[in-house]
């Protein structure tokens, strides 16, 4: 996830107009995906084993990413070049050996979630699918899961979760911290964005959008039926950021017809539905719309998380339920690849009641 929610109200307003002007099969798509109602976010990634949230430490600029509390940062001396060369490298131990995406889709189906949201990669730009992009992937000989039977997650994860006739959301982060063409190894990293002038390196910009087109490619063409493609960061847009948005989403569609497309806190035509993040808006929007929310207190695996009750949980459904919006759950597994079992006990509950 992002920590730019921006200002939803705002988005409200310019998609309203821009839902009324989309073209009649994407308001068919629109209407379905909100008959869904009910959906499971799974953030996982090399994070998951250590106690930081995900991605975001890695950012100079983003300090509150990196408390003294933080046992993997005050272990590392505080010193951010060390707890970088070490976060970079949590990939040669990542290896989920319990990972079994059949249970978690049996989980969500008992728990009434109709759809799937997962991350194949995030911010850090470790892909958790088989790329001819990168070596920082799950299925590459250094990542001791390698050569695992489900070593491709994010194929296990959406082949498990589409027989159980659950709808597939396909999480990407358009910034990728790891690429040489988003952070150059040329200059000083300083915040969230490309660390040099895209409008004078145009060549460098044009290798990344080509380098995230790629990937997304391999993404529509490689994983059967994607119903969502659901864009993270939303820092990378025009003017300075220009990820060429017509061509991906033209090319998207190409390969999976009726493809809806969120391009989160960006705005424009392809964020076809608005996504606050952990928080419920004060009164219904007048637009497709999910409320992205945590079963605990952390989009990832946190060992000592602690968990929002099932009547919470329902209360906020309905709540969400009754201004016209879907309600995206987040869970994180964890280091070996399970559902930690008090989320599991919470989302049986929710499914019981």
């Amino acid at each position: 996830m992002t920590k730019e929610r921006g200002d939803i109200m705002a988005h409200s307003q310019l998609q309203d107009v821009l839902f009324e002007e989309q073209p009649a099969w994407l308001q068919e798509r629109l209407n379905w995906f909100m008959s869904l109602q009910f959906g499971l976010f799974i953030h996982w990634g090399l994070y998951c084993q250590w106690d930081c949230c995900e991605s975001w430490p890695l950012v100079p600029a983003d300090t509150w990413a990196r408390p003294d509390d933080l046992k993997c940062w005050s272990e590392r001396g505080r010193d951010l070049d060390r707890f970088s060369h070490d976060y970079w490298n949590l990939n040669r131990t990542f290896n989920p050996t319990q990972f079994d995406p059949d249970a978690w889709a049996q989980l969500a189906k008992d728990a009434g979630m109709r759809y799937v949201t997962f991350t194949t990669k995030h911010h850090d730009g470790f892909c958790m699918f088989d790329t001819a992009t990168t070596d920082y992937r799950v299925t590459h000989p250094i990542c001791p899961f390698h050569n695992h039977p489900r070593a491709n997650i994010t194929r296990e994860v959406f082949d498990a979760f589409r027989k159980k006739d659950i709808a597939i959301s396909c999480y990407f982060s358009k910034s990728d911290w790891h690429s040489p063409y988003y952070w150059s190894p040329d200059a000083p990293v300083v915040d969230r964005n490309p660390n040099y002038d895209t409008q004078k390196h145009p060549d460098r910009w044009g290798q990344f959008v080509a380098f995230v087109h790629r990937q997304i490619e391999e993404l529509m063409t490689q994983y059967g039926k994607i119903d969502i493609l659901w864009l993270d960061g939303g820092q990378v847009r025009p003017p300075d950021q220009d990820i060429q948005m017509a061509d991906l989403a033209a090319m998207a569609r190409s390969h999976q017809p009726g493809l809806i497309i969120a391009d989160r806190t960006v705005g424009g035509p392809y964020e076809n539905f608005v996504t606050p993040e952990q928080q419920i808006p004060k009164k219904p929007m007048n637009v497709p719309w999910e409320s992205c929310l945590t079963l605990g207190n952390s989009w990832k695996y946190m060992p000592d998380d602690q968990y929002k009750s099932a009547s919470e949980i329902l209360r906020m459904r309905n709540g969400i339920l009754a201004k016209g919006g879907n309600l995206l759950l987040g869970i994180g597994p964890d280091p070996q690849g399970m559902i930690p079992s008090e989320a599991a006990k919470r989302l049986r509950e929710i499914g019981g009641c």
